[in-house]
């Protein structure tokens, strides 16, 4: 490709706050997918974009840059109407896991492209790799079979969605630019908008285990979302909800498994279920499925039943056991009183350095270990009485998560409960 601009005057450009042609940013992504421009030189754009930002127009044009850099998936020969769910990720997230089996099972095909995790936060693929047999990477024309027959697949993003998303996804987790919102936001829907969905549903999660640690924030990338597949002819729409509390009991990546199978039975902590019928309710809305009621149809059990021949379509033994930690150790309370919160971000590090998330992309992950919380915030606890426990296959590393939950737990006299969905943001 002959180069159309010098990429260290568009660095200049945007470092003194000046608004990016739409040629300028086609062509700066281009040449950055194609190599033309080095790491070094995107990533002083890339801290350039941290500070200055990028407004509506120069957002969408990225975006689409970005999307133009590789392939678009289609579903257009479907029977059912696409609807998929993202979240920005948190500590416990498993929702997923109950959530495309129900909506699939009220009459939509989830195509779930989904990740690992990093840090802090959990990656779905490493939950659903806890299921022996169960793979991953499926070819396109096994998605569209699967959607078609089963209503539901949760599986890895080809690599040609999206390719100057990788590279720069890589680059900012190194650099110090995660939290842009723009470039969160062009991330996020680079990759959704060549998925090919008809519509898609968001769950921006603000606290203190969210990238958001802020409302405002997460209304801004909430904002900027939906303001993105509105653009694109994506029928999108977000729930802002709190992180400030790990979602259910379990964080980890197996025990996560179980704890979604006792959602789908009909039980399950009370916010897990909150979130997935909010979700499922606003994705089958939507997919223009709204007259029915997924709460009737996870009570009835035919959302277990998508679940299960979901699991075995992608090699998985839905009966198998789940793996079993070999070492646990319980945190217990140091007083007595009501529990009035649980830090998400505290135990997020804990189930981490457990061994339940990576610290780079290439590191491997225990399946059973994490933290299995043991009480949740309105609860009454005494002294000495466990508030969690630490589950591993590497005993060394439970000093560590020990004094990563040593302040998790706040104790008090009272807890007034909120609902876990704050809000909700349409175009």
């Amino acid at each position: 490709m002959t180069s159309t601009y010098s990429v260290v005057d568009l660095i200049r450009a945007k470092r003194e706050g000046q608004t990016l042609e739409p040629d300028q940013i086609t062509w700066l992504i281009r040449a950055y997918t194609d190599g033309i421009v080095a790491d070094e030189q995107m990533s002083a754009m890339a801290m350039a974009v941290y500070f200055q930002g990028l407004d509506d127009a120069e957002l969408s044009t990225w975006t689409t840059a970005m999307i133009d850099s590789g392939e678009r998936m289609t579903f257009d020969g479907l029977s059912r109407p696409t609807v998929d769910k993202h979240s920005t990720g948190g500590v416990g997230d498993k929702i997923t896991l109950p959530l495309a089996p129900l909506v699939a099972a009220c009459g939509a095909a989830v195509p779930q492209l989904s990740g690992r995790g990093l840090g802090h936060t959990g990656g779905t693929l490493d939950k659903m790799e806890a299921i022996p047999g169960w793979r991953a990477d499926l070819s396109h024309d096994e998605m569209v079979c699967q959607l078609e027959n089963v209503g539901a697949v949760i599986c890895a993003a080809g690599p040609g969605l999206a390719p100057a998303d990788k590279k720069l996804y890589a680059l900012r987790d190194v650099t110090g630019t995660v939290e842009s919102i723009p470039l969160i936001a062009s991330s996020i829907m680079s990759k959704k908008i060549a998925e090919g969905t008809d519509s898609l549903v968001l769950d921006v999660k603000t606290g203190s285990g969210a990238f958001m640690k802020t409302e405002e924030d997460a209304r801004e990338l909430a904002r900027r979302l939906v303001g993105l597949g509105k653009a694109a002819g994506v029928h999108t729409t977000a729930l802002l909800t709190r992180m400030d509390v790990p979602l259910g009991y379990a964080c980890g990546n197996g025990i996560e498994v179980a704890e979604s199978l006792e959602v789908l039975a009909g039980g399950g902590p009370a916010d897990v279920v909150e979130l997935t019928l909010a979700l499922a309710r606003q994705m089958l809305q939507s997919a223009g499925l709204d007259s029915i009621d997924p709460a009737d149809v996870l009570a009835n059990g035919a959302a277990m039943d998508v679940w299960r021949t979901m699991v075995r379509a992608q090699g998985g033994d839905p009966d198998a056991p789940l793996p079993v930690a070999r070492h646990s150790q319980d945190v217990v309370a140091t007083e007595a009183g009501v529990i009035t919160g649980i830090d998400a971000m505290s135990i997020g590090m804990a189930a981490w350095r457990l061994g339940a998330g990576r610290a780079r992309k290439e590191d491997p992950v225990q399946a059973a270990a994490g933290v299995m919380l043991r009480v949740r915030p309105g609860d009454r606890v005494i002294s000495g009485q466990p508030l969690a426990t630490l589950l591993t296959d590497t005993p060394a590393s439970i000093a560590g998560a020990e004094e990563a939950i040593t302040d998790a737990f706040t104790v008090g006299q009272s807890f007034q409960p909120q609902h876990i969905v704050a809000d909700t943001i349409v175009a």
